[in-house]
């Protein structure tokens, strides 16, 4: 059977879960619906999920229908959990992206369209709630086109929008292609508006190839499955994105839906006698089963009982079992093939985002989540603080933006969140997982730091023996928003491969502490020279050395903070204008011309993170609830020192020589 690889992504309450739910239903995987208000949604599995109707983890599921097995993965729409779906997008084929027919496009919408055509991944668009009283398909296409792309083709007609039964029409290439006997409206459907619209996909896939483009001038009628032909070609090659309708809570579009999956997405490439190469794209922690990775497979086979090496850990590893999770079950299958998404028991040191086998097989990374917050963890019992942090580990793994930092000195607990509405979930997932009552401080703003300027740094680990690392760095700033940019310009016979691996491996660690105790980014570092000694260098030394070299540089460079930017849109009434415009000048807002329109003042710009951490609630106090702020992360600026603030150093700094070297040696 032929596989599909896809993701189901959306707006916070688009209804993307209840998709899944329904088709998983309609493949015969499950045999009574659930229902994600209800609790009992197949892919919300952790009691936090049932309870508060959200997704907070992706959810991996497998089924099949007709002669496919898809391999589906829904993920959380909410922003404050990003990080599970900027790693599920990196193992996706393909991708179906959900918009409410009453919303339409919302903000995480759009920067879910921007990593999926970063990442050039073929998208169906699916318009969800045409039965809701809001809807408006219309305004809602028109959009899709103004903001997403204009290589978008609606493929149905839709009848009675608005109503509690909508009727889809046919899908338009061909009135046969897609009906069941659930399909309703098929018989009523207008013939001659059904070849109206043939007629316009005819023409919108002639505008995209030459070939159909002289048979559309010459009036010469081409076979369906022509077309259908090209339009799948132009799917796949995400050069055109259909869109379909439906409403999920009634199981209307599912089958049409189903279908564009099968007939339309792509299959994953397949080498499965090709050398092993996989990413670790998820991790859960099962209690009867432990640790648990799950693993798209792009080529090569794995077998229960393998040994496998990690190559971002520079480890091997038996794995116990294979298994794959069929709605909310897991099934052991013994074997994974290429192409394929399995889940691998049995591996103790690996994690996500590390590649087993070869790297030049697995797709690149996509950044769609920043933790803007830091905030301090704080036990109900403080003589469970060993246990807060083992919890807090496991979660960690789990999630590695949560980036658990223990300050023993102060005997303090700190992670970094995307916002408040994370902390609620992390506190429900402390009590019920781990029995653990919790508190947090007050959030605090994460900023960056940059190089002022361009410089080198050098090091000389010789001592003491055994050990030999020489490097030296060159370090310049980079653009705003580039993050790190890493290169080396010594040649393999002066330093071997092996050892300038480690030397990029360790470099973002390296610059997880600048000189203010912000992580480094926006930078270009490249690797001028380095030498080895054939006795004395050992395989750690160039990772403890790397460290130690940056921060020579860094201390030459000189470093300037950068601050996390929110764009923000604020509606009011008239009457609270002047109080608004003061209170963003006060918090540093930079912002365009405002507007009045029917007595509703609205204005949009930039403004800091660290100054408006609590405006929302207090907008709500000032327009007695009826003002409306809306924000999304814009990017991060240089920030005056004075404008910011510097973060405690954690462990031993690499300038600290002496010290470090008997850190990282556990000889401290």
């Amino acid at each position: 059977m032929s596989i599909r690889n896809i993701g189901i992504l959306a707006h916070v309450d688009a209804g993307k879960t209840t998709i899944t739910e329904r088709m998983l239903y309609l493949s015969g995987s499950i045999h009574s619906l659930g229902s994600v208000d209800d609790g009992t949604a197949n892919t919300d599995w952790m009691e936090v999920e049932r309870r508060r109707g959200i997704s907070v983890r992706s959810a991996s599921t497998s089924f099949k229908y007709e002669d496919i097995i898809v391999n589906l993965i829904d993920t959380p729409g909410h922003i404050d959990f990003s990080g599970e779906v900027e790693r599920s997008l990196r193992v996706l084929d393909a991708a179906v992206l959900v918009i409410s027919a009453a919303e339409g496009i919302e903000s995480q919408s759009e920067l879910l369209w921007k990593a999926l055509r970063s990442l050039e991944i073929p998208t169906i668009i699916f318009i969800n709630k045409i039965d809701r009283r809001a809807s408006d398909i219309k305004k809602v296409y028109q959009q899709i086109y103004k903001i997403f792309s204009k290589n978008v083709i609606a493929l149905q007609i839709v009848k009675g929008e608005n109503s509690k039964k909508p009727i889809l029409g046919d899908l338009l290439l061909g009135r046969d292609d897609f009906l069941a006997s659930d399909d309703r409206g098929s018989e009523n459907s207008d013939l001659d508006e059904i070849i109206k619209y043939q007629n316009k996909i005819y023409e919108f896939i002639a505008e995209r190839d030459e070939e159909i483009m002289l048979k559309y001038i010459e009036e010469d009628p081409l076979p369906l499955e022509t077309l259908k032909f090209k339009l799948k070609s132009l799917i796949q090659a995400a050069d055109v994105y259909p869109i379909i309708y439906g409403s999920a809570i009634n199981g209307i579009g599912i089958k049409q839906l189903l279908e564009m999956v099968k007939d339309y997405l792509p299959e994953p490439g397949m080498e499965a006698d090709g050398p092993l190469a996989g990413l670790v794209y998820k991790i859960d922690h099962d209690p009867n089963i432990g640790g648990m990775a799950h693993l798209r497979l792009y080529s090569g086979t794995l077998k229960n009982r393998d040994t496998v090496y990690n190559l971002s850990r520079d480890k091997y590893e038996k794995i116990t079992q294979i298994k794959k999770a069929y709605s909310n079950k897991y099934e052991d299958i013994g074997i994974l093939k290429a192409g394929d998404i399995g889940i691998i028991c049995g591996l103790k040191q690996t994690y996500i985002g590390d590649v087993l086998g070869d790297d030049s097989y697995v797709p690149g990374d996509y950044q769609l989540a920043n933790p803007l917050l830091t905030v301090e963890v704080k036990p109900a019992d403080k003589n469970k603080i060993t246990d807060l942090i083992a919890a807090l580990k496991e979660l960690e793994e789990e999630d590695p933006l949560l980036s658990l930092e223990w300050l023993k000195e102060k005997r303090e607990v700190h992670i970094k969140i995307m916002g408040v509405i994370q902390l609620e979930v992390l506190e429900s997932i402390l009590k019920d997982r781990f029995n653990l009552s919790v508190s947090f401080g007050e959030a605090s703003v994460v900023y960056q730091e940059t190089p002022v300027s361009s410089a080198e740094g050098f090091v000389r680990y010789t001592m003491p023996k055994p050990c030999w690392a020489v490097l030296r760095f060159k370090i310049e700033p980079g653009e705003l928003g580039s993050g790190l940019v890493y290169r080396s310009e010594v040649r393999p016979d002066v330093l071997p491969l092996k050892y300038q691996k480690q030397v990029e491996r360790t470099m973002p660690s390296a610059l997880k502490q600048g000189l203010y105790g912000w992580e480094v980014t926006d930078l270009k570092v490249t690797l001028l020279d380095g030498e080895y000694h054939i006795e004395h260098t050992h395989a750690p030394d160039f990772m403890v050395a790397t460290p130690m070299g940056i921060m020579d540089g860094l201390t030459n460079t000189e470093t300037i903070l950068l601050e996390p930017i929110l764009w923000f849109q604020i509606t009011v009434p008239e009457d609270l204008s002047g109080k608004v415009i003061g209170d963003l000048v006060q918090m540093r807002a930079e912002y365009e011309n405002p507007q009045i329109i029917n007595g509703k003042f609205s204005v949009e710009g930039t403004i800091p993170v660290a100054t408006s951490l609590d405006y929302s609630i207090k907008l709500s106090s000032i327009s007695a609830g009826r003002g409306l702020i809306k924000t999304k992360f814009h990017g991060y600026k240089k920030c005056p020192i004075e404008e910011g603030a510097t973060c405690p150093r954690r462990g031993v700094n690499p300038l600290d020589r002496a010290k470090y070297i008997l850190s990282v040696r556990n000889a401290l």
